[in-house]
């Protein structure tokens, strides 16, 4: 296991070699590494939570076992709410846990000032009823997609509950995805079937923000990654560069069958193919020499896209290839040649057959075309050269 976990740092090292994080790869591979080896075997990329806080230095980041987002508007009464909770029970909600103002052509006539106390009291009553509901379900946490109001805050501060409304439905189906239960449009008929739980529930703060955080899911296995830095476009590329490098581990761990990048395998199947022609009398000769001359493209236009001279290196391809160096490929930072393998410039093998295999087809059903139809463009009058008669003159 020390050593998979090894080459799964280079892998997510060399991911982040020619990107902002290059100077700190080492630290962003480990974290890259520790947080897919946190998911199940599923390895899903939707569990893996990147939340940005601007402030502090990059080596800052951090990564959180579980589902963490950042707080949200609360009203007086937040503060005397606990922050920390041990197994608790989570109740997710998409409904509104305030006094909704009627709308504007809603007319209610009443003919003294008794029967319009009794529509105030309802109302009020409807709103307790919720959160009677709510305090007595067995939840000690309340999150609700929609605004959670002042007199809701307090009630639930008054009985040691915690609530946070406005939550954004990415973290709220992270949260139901990660804690269980469900997300209820209304409370009539909660039972502890719909509420889901944690092993710990803890708010904290992390730079000038503070944020809530979830331990020890018991439906799935989760994380967040909280990156730290001083401007929001240097983060924005820092999470970016952390998606690449999150899909190469997580490739890697999927399909453990790597070869050399660089050109490296396109020079040994282009070796490969041309000895091969030379054992074939026919004109299938000509054309696995075709195909072969085609694998040279990759590591000629790596060449090019490097402003290297590309007949060199291609030349001292071809003659360590001839040798038996298998992996060797393009060396960019040296404008050489080298062993990729040993480098750690890799790319899945299934990846590589899948664009062989793509290339293949596309190249069949081009040559399958015998003959093409094309529709004459329309002549448009204007562009005629012909003089135009204007009429009364010679």
């Amino acid at each position: 296991p020390q050593k998979n976990r090894e080459l799964l740092e280079k892998c997510a090292s060399t991911a982040m070699s020619s990107k902002v994080l290059s100077s700190q790869k080492e630290f962003f591979a480990k974290l890259v590494v520790d947080a897919v080896s946190m998911l199940d075997d599923l390895l899903p990329l939707k569990m893996i939570g990147i939340k940005k806080i601007q402030g502090g230095a990059l080596e800052d980041s951090m990564l959180i076992a579980g589902v963490a987002f950042k707080k949200t508007f609360s009203y007086a009464g937040f503060e005397m709410q606990p922050k920390c909770y041990k197994k608790p029970r989570v109740a997710l909600l998409n409904i509104e846990l305030e006094l909704r103002a009627e709308k504007e052509n809603a007319e209610v006539r009443v003919s003294s000032v008794e029967e319009y106390q009794n529509i105030v009291d309802a109302e009020w009553q409807i709103l307790y009823d919720k959160l009677d509901t709510l305090a007595n379900s067995g939840a000690k946490i309340i999150l609700s997609k929609l605004p959670i109001g002042d007199v809701a805050t307090q009630y639930f501060a008054d009985r040691d509950l915690f609530c946070a409304g406005r939550v954004t439905e990415d973290d709220l189906k992270r949260t139901q995805q990660a804690c269980g239960g469900s997300i209820q449009t209304t409370v009539q008929g909660l039972t502890d079937s719909m509420l889901g739980s944690c092993d710990e529930f803890e708010e904290i703060q992390i730079g000038c923000e503070r944020f809530n955080i979830f331990r020890g899911c018991v439906r799935a296995k989760t994380c967040t990654i909280i990156i730290r830095g001083g401007s929001d476009q240097f983060m924005e590329e820092t999470e970016r560069s952390l998606h690449d490098a999150i899909m190469i581990v997580r490739r890697a761990m999927k399909n453990d069958s790597v070869v050399a990048g660089g050109g490296a395998i396109d020079m040994e199947l282009n070796r490969y193919l041309r000895d091969h022609s030379r054992t074939i009398a026919g004109k299938e000769q000509l054309i696995i020499g075709a195909l072969a001359r085609a694998f040279e493209v990759i590591p000629r236009q790596l060449c090019e896209n490097a402003g290297f001279d590309a007949i060199n290196l291609l030349n001292k391809l071809r003659q360590r290839h001839a040798q038996g160096d298998v992996w060797y490929g393009l060396d960019i930072m040296n404008e050489d040649v080298t062993d990729n393998y040993e480098a750690c410039v890799w790319e899945p093998a299934l990846v590589k057959i899948n664009a062989i295999t793509a290339a293949c087809e596309a190249a069949r059903t081009i040559i399958s075309v015998d003959e093409t139809v094309k529709n004459a463009r329309s002549k448009n009058p204007a562009d005629d050269d012909r003089p135009v008669n204007i009429p009364g003159r010679r």
